[in-house]
């Protein structure tokens, strides 16, 4: 029996430089096509897209590149899609750019524990020449890099610090790919197939304005812990305070080790202070030892601070405001937003809001494990980039 089309399936009003299409179908090859009919147009310059992890990766791959054949397009696994309608699971969101207002183009760095400076600069001078021969504007000013990483790879802080110290001051976001949440199997999709332990670094080139951005709703409470011992290659803290880690951890929050878990983490962040600024360092999960897992660096010495929330679409709104005051309405905002930040919604009730303000503000992409913004790995924040509209038709 034919799988009806989802709410996401409906059409979306097309714009002519940016292009958006969602589907819920859970066949790859159906799916696949009508995405194809959505984004497939004489001036498509490429594809990037989103996808649940749940998918036949294999599957998808292959239906993918038979309905958008010789379509430059990249993309990651995710935590969750931001699509049309706000919030949603299960899907894949895709925006396909119209070379007339956007110049794209991507590299694979498919072993990141290997991947050295000799490599950034030979991948970022590719993407650079490509946009000074096809490029719709000047390079400076202009242009903007976006990385998606395997998230479980551990090796974000590596590759961003190397890619960041031969891309001259292009602006920079990205995130971690995810799996809905399993911690199994996170990947990256680029020439033809999904990829584990990979990343992808894309550029695009524009005329629109732009401004890429990154915030989050979080605020110090006081209390410290310091890191008294942690295997830092596993992301792994062993003590806090010289006690157990996970103990320590749950006597500061409040509640038995035995029910820590993603919904308290979100609650109850630690972040480490930094020139003046605070970087969420989220917990991934607790181990039998009692020792916690990170999705970020952690490293023995370090002196975490204890955070709370403060109004989540408050501080977004505030930021997309400001944004807009400069540049105009947004054409589309592209985010990379922690599932973790999700997760806190979801348990406020607050998911149906702030879906409904993803939607007016035309926000789109994806629920990461982890947010990269110009060289950094963060925690718990929404990163992206702000694409002014077209002054003109095209």
């Amino acid at each position: 029996m034919p799988m009806p089309l989802a709410v996401s399936e409906v059409d979306a009003p097309q714009d002519a430089s940016l292009r958006v299409a969602q589907s819920s179908l859970r066949d790859p090859e159906r799916a696949a096509q009508y995405l194809a009919s959505q984004l497939l147009h004489p001036d498509l310059e490429g594809v990037l897209f989103f996808c649940s992890a749940e998918y036949d990766l294999p599957a998808l791959a292959t239906a993918l590149k038979a309905h958008l054949e010789g379509v430059k397009m990249c993309g990651c696994t995710t935590a969750g899609e931001l699509g049309i309608d706000g919030y949603s699971r299960g899907s894949i969101v895709a925006l396909g750019f119209d070379r007339r207002a956007f110049t794209l183009d991507y590299r694979l760095i498919h072993e990141l524990d290997r991947f050295t400076l000799i490599d950034a600069q030979c991948i970022t001078d590719q993407l650079f020449d490509h946009c000074l021969r096809h490029g719709v504007a000047p390079l400076k000013g202009h242009t903007f890099a976006m990385t998606l990483l395997d998230g479980l790879s551990a090796c974000e802080e590596q590759v961003l610090l190397t890619l960041t110290s031969v891309l001259a001051g292009i602006p920079h976001f990205g995130g971690s790919a995810g799996d809905d949440n399993r911690l199994t199997g996170t990947h990256v999709y680029g020439e033809g197939t999904f990829h584990a332990q990979a990343a992808v670094v894309l550029m695009i080139n524009t005329a629109l304005d732009f401004e890429v951005l990154s915030t989050h709703h979080l605020r110090p409470r006081g209390e410290k812990l310091v890191v008294t011992a942690a295997d830092s290659e596993g992301r792994r803290v062993l003590e806090l305070n010289a006690e157990p880690a996970a103990q320590e951890y749950a006597r500061l929050v409040g509640c038995p080790v035995e029910a820590l878990g993603p919904e308290v983490f979100a609650r109850h962040p630690l972040a480490v202070r930094l020139h003046d600024k605070t970087y969420v360092r989220a917990i991934q999960g607790v181990n039998c030892d009692l020792s916690l897992n990170f999705y970020c660096a952690v490293e023995t010495g370090i002196v975490m601070t204890a955070m709370q929330g403060t109004d989540l679409l408050e501080d977004l709104a505030c930021e997309v405001e400001a944004i807009v005051e400069r540049l105009g309405p947004a054409e589309c905002i592209l985010a990379c937003d922690c599932f973790l930040r999700r997760l806190e919604l979801e348990q406020a009730g607050l998911q149906p809001a702030a879906g409904e303000f993803y939607r007016r503000q035309r926000i789109l992409g994806f629920n990461t494990y982890g947010e990269h913004c110009n060289g950094l790995h963060l925690n718990q924040t929404f990163s992206g980039v702000f694409i002014g509209r077209s002054r003109h038709d095209l």
